[in-house]
């Protein structure tokens, strides 16, 4: 069956998060006590009212393909909740609803990256980017980070992993899976090694 399967997807790693999952659902089986911390699952069921409106949204025929963009009263709700709990101001035409992070940045990468595009990742990062990224044929840059810089990456860092052919910055913050935060001065020294190279598409 291999054989049958492109390079592509013949180069790309075995997921860590479904091997782990894997492997506590095989324990488990063997009778043991798990905690298990791949999955990004909660430990309770989905509350009744989410469940409700779902059977609503059946009974009132949402069971045609949605607008690509996500619809425009989930839109607007959306835009409200970021003015509301953030205070932070957009319009539709910068909102976009996609079944989770990964499908967005997987269309980013499918859109923006060329073969042989580098792309910058601050360790640790969620372990699909850097398939993500192979599989558009991009090369992960992966910039190591430790206890002593709070798992962040520093100006320092990001400047010395910039080459002639870096096209994007991936990061997050809150960090998934670190948890760790960047604070207002850490990003304003971020963007300024970011200025000077406004090539980079930053994620």
């Amino acid at each position: 069956m291999q054989e049958q399967l492109s390079d592509r997807i013949n180069r790309l790693e075995t997921s860590a998060t479904l091997a782990m999952a894997a492997k506590a659902r095989e324990l488990k089986a063997e009778g043991k006590n798990i905690i298990g911390l791949s999955l990004g699952e909660p430990d309770f069921n989905t509350p009744d009212f989410i469940k409700d409106a779902a059977i609503q949204a059946i009974n009132d025929n949402y069971n045609s393909y949605t607008p690509v963009d996500g619809y425009a009263d989930l839109k607007e709700a959306v835009i409200h909740k970021f003015k509301r709990d953030n205070r932070l101001t957009y319009d539709k035409s910068q909102i976009v609803v996609s079944t989770g992070a990964k499908q967005s940045l997987a269309n980013v990468a499918m859109v923006c990256i060329n073969p042989g595009d580098e792309v910058i990742l601050p360790c640790p990062y969620w372990v699909s980017y850097k398939d993500i990224i192979k599989i558009a044929e991009g090369v992960p840059v992966e910039v190591p980070t430790t206890i002593d810089t709070d798992f962040k990456m520093t100006p320092q860092q990001l400047e010395a992993a910039i080459t002639p052919k870096t096209k994007m910055l991936w990061y997050s913050s809150p960090c998934n899976p670190s948890g760790m935060l960047y604070s207002k001065e850490e990003l304003r020294a971020l963007a300024d090694v970011l200025k000077k190279h406004p090539q980079i598409i930053v994620v």
